[in-house]
């Protein structure tokens, strides 16, 4: 029996395989999905293999100590929006193990702004070897918080995938 879905639970194995096919580590720099992201990597029998670690960076302060996004960053652009994403995916890179990593940062809801609408997430996804090679902007619409923060695992592993393969 597993945490997650099957969607997830068959995207997050084939993440595991691809990763040991490279011998990768993987690290995962999350805010509005809480872990999640990390959790379901490690919901896998084997996932010791490649799972280096997870970074929970809900506070904008956390973001800049954990991971050295900028204060500027944070400043002119806040903390959902493609500049934060990518550099908390660099941050988690330079601070870890990892050959590659995912970020993510959004509204999970409910509420947002006219901006900053609920169910608007930005992932990214870096490797040591080529920087932030993939960046979503992510528009799930105000579909509760438990939807939001699945499609993000669902949308962050794909992103994985794409990137270990």
């Amino acid at each position: 029996m597993h945490l997650f879905p099957d969607t997830i639970i068959k995207n997050a194995t084939d993440v595991i395989e691809a990763c040991k096919e490279k011998g990768w580590y993987v690290a995962t720099a999350e805010s509005c999905t809480g872990g999640m992201i990390g959790g379901s990597l490690t919901d896998i029998a084997g996932s010791s293999a490649v799972v280096d670690r997870g970074f929970i960076t809900y506070t904008n302060k956390a973001k800049m100590q954990v991971l050295g996004v900028s204060a500027d960053t944070l400043r002119a652009v806040g903390a959902v929006a493609e500049e934060t994403a990518r550099e908390m995916a660099s941050g988690a890179i330079d601070k870890s193990a990892a050959h590659i990593a995912v970020a993510v940062t959004g509204i999970a809801g409910p509420g947002g702004s006219g901006n900053k609408p609920g169910g608007r997430v930005h992932l990214a996804v870096a490797t040591r070897e080529d920087g932030v090679v993939e960046h979503r902007q992510m528009d799930y619409g105000d579909i509760g918080r438990a939807k939001v923060r699945l499609a993000t695992i669902e949308t962050a592993l794909e992103m994985l995938l794409k990137a270990a393969r």
